[in-house]
């Protein structure tokens, strides 16, 4: 393996954290003996271009510094190539990161961890989801979670994640069930009122809400977490519980797997890795060890 990698830094994650992570990251790769470049760009579109280039032109592995919509781009250019890719997480949720078992918020760990790893030729690969043209390392959320975040998205004020919580009250005074048509693996089809379907990969969204706790990243398979139709006083009982993973024994919430899930609801949009995808219905297929990763 070369010993040039690539920093591909989101300068704006975590309030501007991720410009401040990148020299941290950076210093402790090259107190290991690594060649470092940074790759930044002016959009999203311009900044995968760059990191597709850096991938094409044969770098050692590719570094995320950001949150997950950073590394949900960064997977987008190092999928199916077989270079590593890492992640520096400094941004507000780092689900990603937290599924592979990277340090969160400390930039400096995380290279020495990453360049130690690189030596030692601990990296492994690990499956992805698809949906469509777009991989995602975590979970594909639609329903009640999906319309906070379609809120949030419109909502200017106030910044951070309080936006998210101001949108989630304002959704639970406008709650309803949705009808979701659910098929699984193209043949045992559900028609269910359900508050939201959570599809993972990985096992966590939202910054540790461990939605589909049983999902592992190298089975093959998705946890599909359905969440029945309960009403508001069940729903803000139940969410606490997310955060621990024990939600899945309420009975209003039922957990599938499947290898490729169908999901069809009207006026719902699909995030993936916090990232939006588009209306449903979505198909998401589970790629078996579609990305090489680095980590402990």
């Amino acid at each position: 393996m070369t010993s040039e990698i690539t920093l591909f830094v989101n300068p704006t994650a975590g309030r501007g954290r991720g410009a401040r992570a990148a020299r941290p990251a950076a210093s402790a790769l090259r107190d290991a003996g690594f060649s470092v470049r940074t790759v930044l760009g002016e959009n999203a579109g311009d900044a995968l271009a760059r990191a597709r280039a850096a991938v094409e032109d044969g770098t050692g592995a590719l570094i995320a510094v950001g949150g997950d919509g950073m590394a949900n781009l960064a997977l987008q250019a190092v999928v199916g190539t077989g270079t590593p890719l890492g992640l520096v997480a400094v941004g507000t949720g780092n689900d990603f990161a937290r599924a592979l078992g990277m340090p969160l918020r400390e930039p400096a760990a995380a290279g020495r961890m990453i360049a130690d790893a690189l030596k030692c030729g601990r990296v492994r690969d690990i499956d992805l989801g698809r949906a469509g043209d777009r991989w995602f390392g975590t979970v594909l959320a639609s329903g009640f979670d999906s319309r906070v975040n379609d809120r949030g998205n419109r909502m200017r004020l106030p910044a951070g994640r309080f936006r998210y919580d101001l949108a989630m009250v304002a959704e639970l005074a406008a709650f309803r069930p949705f009808p979701y048509r659910i098929t699984l693996d193209g043949g045992d089809v559900r028609e269910v009122e359900a508050t939201l379907v959570a599809v993972g990969n990985g096992s966590s969204y939202g910054g540790g809400m461990r939605i589909c706790p049983g999902a592992d990243l190298t089975d093959g398979l998705f946890d599909v977490t359905v969440v029945g139709d309960c009403g508001r006083g069940t729903l803000l009982r139940v969410f606490p519980t997310v955060y621990r993973g024990s939600h899945i024994d309420h009975p209003k919430v039922t957990v599938f797997r499947a290898a490729r899930v169908e999901l069809a609801a009207a006026g719902i949009t699909g995030y993936a890795d916090g990232e939006p995808l588009g209306p449903l219905p979505l198909t998401a297929r589970c790629v078996r060890g579609a990305v090489r990763v680095v980590g402990p």
